[in-house]
């Protein structure tokens, strides 16, 4: 049994992905300039102010691809820049007042939609799937920064 988990567990995470890209793609945007795969960003700036650098770090994405889907987010009021009072030669990245209500529309639906997916769960199992996809990601991050960087390939 416990190898066919392991072998079956690669099958269900392919599958939970294309399925949630899948319905991604079927709900309506909730601000049509913005990609997707931008709310990540709010997310991460809701939680703090950031260097872009770091905020590409806490997203797992390159430099250049957080930097052009912030500077769409700047020019659509949703994402301000200020001197980093650290070093004034960069810039800290913080969500506006406007991205800070649309960050919360997101994070509404999302949480409302999983409720409706997930409606008839117990609160045990929903326990449970939190903590292992924490577990899980935890893991995953570890693993990767044990990976040499591009640079030392």
């Amino acid at each position: 049994m416990r190898g066919l988990t392991r072998t079956s567990l690669g099958d269900q995470l392919i599958r939970t992905v294309k399925l949630l890209h899948q319905l991604r793609g079927q709900l309506p945007r909730i601000h049509p300039q913005i990609d997707p795969m931008a709310y990540p960003l709010l997310a991460r700036l809701h939680e703090e102010p950031r260097r872009l650098s770091a905020l590409a770090e806490a997203v797992h994405l390159d430099t250049s691809t957080v930097s052009r889907q912030i500077s769409t987010l700047v020019d659509l009021g949703l994402v301000d820049r200020a001197p980093d009072p650290a070093d004034g030669r960069a810039t800290v990245l913080s969500l506006s007042h406007e991205g800070t209500g649309l960050f919360a529309e997101v994070k509404r639906r999302r949480d409302t939609l999983l409720a409706e997916i997930h409606h008839d769960w117990s609160a045990a199992d929903l326990d449970t799937l939190t903590t292992l996809l924490a577990r899980f990601g935890d893991d995953i991050e570890r693993y990767r920064d044990h990976l040499p960087t591009k640079e030392s390939r």
